[in-house]
């Protein structure tokens, strides 16, 4: 048996009911909620990113959401660092972190350590922009599925800072990112026990459904409006961190008049389900998790009975 203490991680796509699971695991287990989500970070971005609203939060506060401004960034070593100062926390007061949320990355940089990647080289990058400019972001995706496939795989065509970061470690480097994230990393490893549970649908189809009718909400709600207001709060771009989230990147560009309404509908889904196939595509590849079914009837009580086994272990 472990002398570690234990962590919950809970994981899933989007929409796959993860903060519901959260919230009714944390009204039967002495559990308190960690955001595990680099959209959530962000104050006064609420429709967007599907942040939990007032009364849910009032039942189940979460640590790490509205930390900083649209115009500020966060890593996933702030987000580590972060994380084991509150799990500590919550563990010396003989609780148990329940860590809930999609950004898979945090979940590696928690349980894993930070990868050896190279500081940022200021020549590679400015001919990397450079490019871009002149070729456009999907020309360097392009270049990035030749040298790294991995990484491509799971990037978005118009994720333009992480495309460059992953041609710019490999420039500088000459290895892919995939593979220097898969060396050993100098950071202590997790000192705690992870139980690891992956919220999955059994059918796919009915994933893409309960996205496709959530950003119709999230429209309904007032995304454009939200962002509108975003625009005139903060000193926003486009090429910002939280803009290029999914749902604003689309409104950004219904603002700008680029599209209409009926493809900012139409990209906005289409752009969630790619993010939903990349979230399913780490998930499946992540050792050591136990698998739930999301689609079933009360997906809570299948959790709470698997995490009831594993902390008795």
């Amino acid at each position: 048996m472990s002398t570690l203490p234990p962590a919950i991680f809970l994981m899933g796509p989007t929409a796959s009911g993860k903060t519901g699971v959260a919230v009714a695991l944390a009204q039967r287990l002495p559990v308190e909620l960690i955001s595990v989500d680099s959209a959530l970070v962000y104050r006064d971005m609420n429709i967007g990113t599907a942040k939990p609203d007032a009364a849910t939060l009032s039942r189940a506060p979460h640590h790490l959401i509205d930390m900083i401004d649209p115009t500020e960034s966060y890593s996933a070593a702030a987000f580590r660092r972060d994380a084991l100062r509150l799990m500590a926390d919550i563990t010396a007061h003989g609780r148990i972190p329940l860590l809930v949320g999609g950004t898979m990355l945090y979940f590696k940089a928690l349980r894993e350590g930070l990868s050896p990647l190279p500081q940022a080289d200021e020549s590679v990058r400015a001919t990397l922009a450079a490019e871009i400019a002149a070729l456009g972001i999907e020309h360097l995706h392009r270049q990035l599925a030749e040298v790294d496939p991995v990484t491509a795989q799971r990037l978005a065509p118009t994720d333009s800072q992480r495309i460059q970061r992953a041609m710019e470690v490999f420039r500088i480097t000459g290895q892919p990112m995939s593979a220097l994230f898969n060396q050993p990393s100098a950071t202590d490893t997790l000192p705690y026990r992870p139980i690891q549970i992956a919220l999955l649908p059994d059918d796919r189809t009915v994933l893409h459904q309960r996205i496709a009718v959530r950003f119709e909400q999230m429209l309904v709600a007032g995304l454009v409006d939200e962002l509108r207001g975003l625009r005139q709060k903060y000193p926003l771009h486009r090429d910002m961190t939280s803009m290029r989230c999914v749902g604003y990147r689309q409104a950004w560009e219904f603002l700008e008049g680029e599209i209409g309404e009926a493809e900012l509908r139409e990209k906005g889904i289409a752009a969630t389900r790619q993010l939903a196939k990349r979230q399913l595509t780490w998930l499946r590849s992540t050792p050591g998790t136990i698998e739930v079914n999301c689609l079933q009837a009360a997906p809570e009580d299948i959790v709470h009975a698997q995490l009831m086994r594993a902390l008795a272990d």
